[in-house]
């Protein structure tokens, strides 16, 4: 998502991933860190680009294993037992890479935790007495998230969370939707009509940034449409990277009741206030409210709402709203 008129035509979802997360044998040792939900259950649904930094700048397997060492600002990728510095040749092969990636259209990007070549975050940095000083990102993570700033990143580790999890696969679909609408003949009306349709998606997220891509939607017709595109796409992956909280999404829900004034019945409407305040609660999970919203929209032919991306951010069969 670097540059959006670059896009690849084909627009299948593309992940950047860590190699050994998807089962190959590239880690120091000669092993991997195969991660099934990936393969098996995300993996479904998105196309992998497999990086692997220290086997593609030339390092082998098996190789010997490394750490960050020096300043949390800026360390270093030096060597455990023979203390060689990786950095430069880890610098000059991730700035070719990076090029490379950029055809390639990724929508994210899955790193490996705790490596010092592709950890998002907290990774140990040591002090030249062998002792920890503080925690940065993995060189190579670093590099790719400074050049991709608007690209979802995300590492295994942190997947397992279910909020997380729910979140950065939001994040993808939604990088892939919008792609497909400022590929379309008329930018313009296609950002316009793919904020109608997230109206509700991004207030989950944050009513400012909603209130402020509105204004630039708004006032598009003055605006060049690169420019457009450009505002509107850093504050959509800003906002999508806020956490939506069951406070922040029973907001929602209440907002989309508010167009049933005059279809429900007495009890309906209590049933739906009701499911809302037990999710509100944390009593049940997210699906519960939204299955019930879906059942009342079709029921009653909600055509505005029926439109709206929030209700089916990504493929159900993920079941990621049975947990958050």
């Amino acid at each position: 998502m670097k540059n959006t008129d670059n896009d690849r035509a084909d627009d299948k979802l593309r992940i950047g991933i860590s190699a050994c997360l998807l089962g190959h044998p590239v880690r120091y040792d000669g092993g991997h860190k195969h991660d099934r939900f990936l393969t098996d259950t995300l993996g479904r649904y998105v196309e992998y680009v497999p990086v692997c930094p220290e086997v593609e700048c030339g390092l082998g397997v098996p190789r010997e294993a490394m750490r960050l060492i020096g300043s949390p600002d800026k360390p270093r990728l030096i060597t455990i037992k023979t203390r060689q510095d990786i950095t430069p040749r880890m610098t000059a092969w991730a700035g070719k890479r990076l090029r490379e990636l950029e055809a390639e259209g990724l929508c994210g990007f899955i790193f490996k935790s705790k490596s010092p070549s592709s950890g998002m975050e907290r990774v140990k940095v040591y002090g030249e007495n062998g002792v920890p000083s503080g925690s940065a990102a993995g060189i190579f993570a670093r590099a790719f998230m400074d050049y991709f700033p608007l690209i979802p990143c995300e590492e295994e580790g942190r997947l397992h969370d279910p909020a997380l999890r729910e979140n950065f696969v939001e994040r993808i679909f939604t990088a892939r939707r919008w792609r497909r609408a400022v590929n379309e003949q008329n930018r313009l009306r296609a950002v316009v009509d793919f904020h109608t349709r997230n109206k509700y998606l991004l207030m989950s997220h944050s009513t400012k940034h909603l209130s402020e891509m509105g204004r630039i939607v708004a006032e598009g017709k003055k605006t060049a449409i690169r420019d457009v595109v450009a505002f509107y796409q850093a504050l959509l992956m800003e906002a999508l990277a806020l956490k939506a909280t069951s406070r922040k999404h029973a907001n929602v829900l209440m907002h989309m009741l508010g167009y049933f004034k005059k279809e429900l019945n007495a009890a309906e409407k209590q049933e739906m206030l009701a499911v809302i305040d037990e999710y509100r609660r944390e009593w049940i999970p997210l699906i519960v409210p939204v299955t019930l919203m879906n059942h009342y929209i079709q029921k009653y032919g909600q055509a505005y709402l029926k439109e709206q991306t929030y209700l089916n951010p990504h493929p159900a069969e993920l079941r990621l709203r049975n947990h958050v």
